[in-house]
């Protein structure tokens, strides 16, 4: 018996020497996605916030937080698209950074192609 309280004494004091583990924030946001494909065509979306998506598009189908961004997915009888808004380095309002595109029927499908075609649903505006 009196070694196991030697065991726990011995282990108590290794342990408060140990040095701690790196310092995890629990409010750290990773970085947004970087586009990994062309722009062109998706100037009306990139770089807009959620007010400005729903004018365009009209009503997401779709609207949720992932993490540290949020998703607005938009929809048509020809494709869906889903938007993703991540807030500026230095804060402020989140804003399109990244967009995914398919078709119905889950084939892919051009995402300058799918924001042309829901614009025309949402008025063109």
């Amino acid at each position: 018996m009196r070694s196991v309280g030697i065991g726990v004494a011995l282990a108590l004091t290794v342990s408060a020497c140990a040095t701690p583990g790196p310092v995890v924030r629990q409010n750290a946001l990773p970085a947004p996605p970087t586009p990994s494909y062309g722009t062109i065509g998706l100037e009306r979306v990139m770089g807009q916030n959620a007010n400005a998506l729903t004018q365009l598009l009209g009503q997401p189908l779709l609207d949720l937080t992932e993490g540290a961004g949020r998703k607005l997915q938009f929809g048509s009888n020809i494709c869906v698209l889903d938007a993703y808004l991540y807030a500026p380095q230095q804060g402020g309002v989140p804003v399109v950074r990244h967009v995914d595109a398919r078709q119905r029927t889950g084939a892919p499908i051009d995402r300058a192609s799918c924001v042309a075609a829901l614009t025309r649903k949402g008025g063109g505006r």
